[in-house]
């Protein structure tokens, strides 16, 4: 080409570019729970029981999966997107790779389960197209996302259920989850204090707070399965109850409204903290993608 041809190539390709510039990336969400909806469309009850049922799993478990709901994807194609995702939010456990991302662009009628290394031989990509074509896109079309997602996320956990896995720590979960550690000691304190007050009478105030604590302890290991956490939340009691008593015991005329200030404000301070959204202590565990996994639309 002449290079009168050449300038002409050149300045169509300027006044092109000027026109239709270039659109950025959509930024990864920042992960603020274990259901996160940029687009209102579940209401906050959807988003609770789904988040609920998620932090259970994971309990149980130990595999994380996340829910996230965005406009669209555009420029990228949402194969893109959900890797990058996957890749901010490490879902899943660090060595163990045991993390599952639902992600729905609505507008754009697409989405995808993206998988990460170490659910690639269960949660396949023909496992997860079928669980999109036969569980989420059939609600979808009927425009019950809630329902769809819901039973997505069943199917994908029944799905991992199958797969042997490491016991999940619970040490970990919970340091991960205010929430569930908040109404423990909210109880064991008032039950140190209140309760306790009852065996401190009878049995006097060394073997009363010896066996309160036992009680507390007991009672942590049934309902949490830690034996380390249910030692550590019975030596509380026990302490918090003997120096309680001891409180009492030197300053009587005032040993019961003392009892009711620690009473109070422990229940106090921790109720606010376990009335907390899921957002608190929810974090991906370290967990990596390769991009397995399966798309869909709707």
């Amino acid at each position: 080409m002449t290079p009168s041809v050449w300038c002409a190539v050149i300045v169509a390709a300027l006044l092109l570019t000027f026109a239709f510039p270039t659109r950025a990336d959509v930024a990864v969400p920042q992960l603020t729970g274990r259901v996160v909806d940029q687009t209102g469309t579940l209401s906050s009850s959807d988003i609770a029981t789904l988040s609920q049922k998620l932090r259970d799993f994971e309990n149980r478990k130990g595999s994380q999966i996340a829910v996230l709901i965005v406009a669209t994807t555009q420029p990228e194609t949402i194969e893109q997107f959900s890797i990058r995702v996957a890749e901010a939010w490490k879902i899943g456990r660090k060595k163990v790779d045991d993390g599952a991302i639902l992600v729905v662009a609505k507008n754009d009628r697409h989405l995808r389960i993206e998988v990460g290394y170490g659910l690639e031989g269960v949660l396949t990509d023909v496992t997860s197209r079928r669980i999109i074509d036969e569980a989420i896109t059939p609600k979808f079309r009927s425009g019950d996302f809630a329902a769809g997602i819901s039973a997505g996320v069943d199917r994908m956990m029944r799905v991992i259920d199958g797969e042997p896995l490491p016991s999940p720590s619970r040490s970990v979960n919970f340091a991960h989850n205010l929430d569930d550690l908040a109404p423990v000691f909210a109880v064991a304190l008032f039950a140190s204090i209140g309760v306790g007050g009852f065996f401190r009478a009878v049995l006097g105030r060394l073997l009363g707070s010896l066996v309160t604590g036992g009680i507390i302890a007991a009672v942590t290991w049934l309902i949490l399965g830690s034996a380390a956490l249910a030692a550590a939340v019975g030596i509380l009691g026990f302490i918090v109850g003997f120096i309680a008593d001891l409180f009492s015991a030197i300053t009587p005329g005032t040993g019961r409204s003392r009892g009711g200030a620690w009473s109070s404000g422990s229940s106090g301070g921790w109720s606010s903290g376990s009335s907390s959204s899921d957002s608190g202590g929810f974090s991906g565990g370290g967990g990596s993608f390769g991009g397995g996994g399966a798309s869909g639309s709707w």
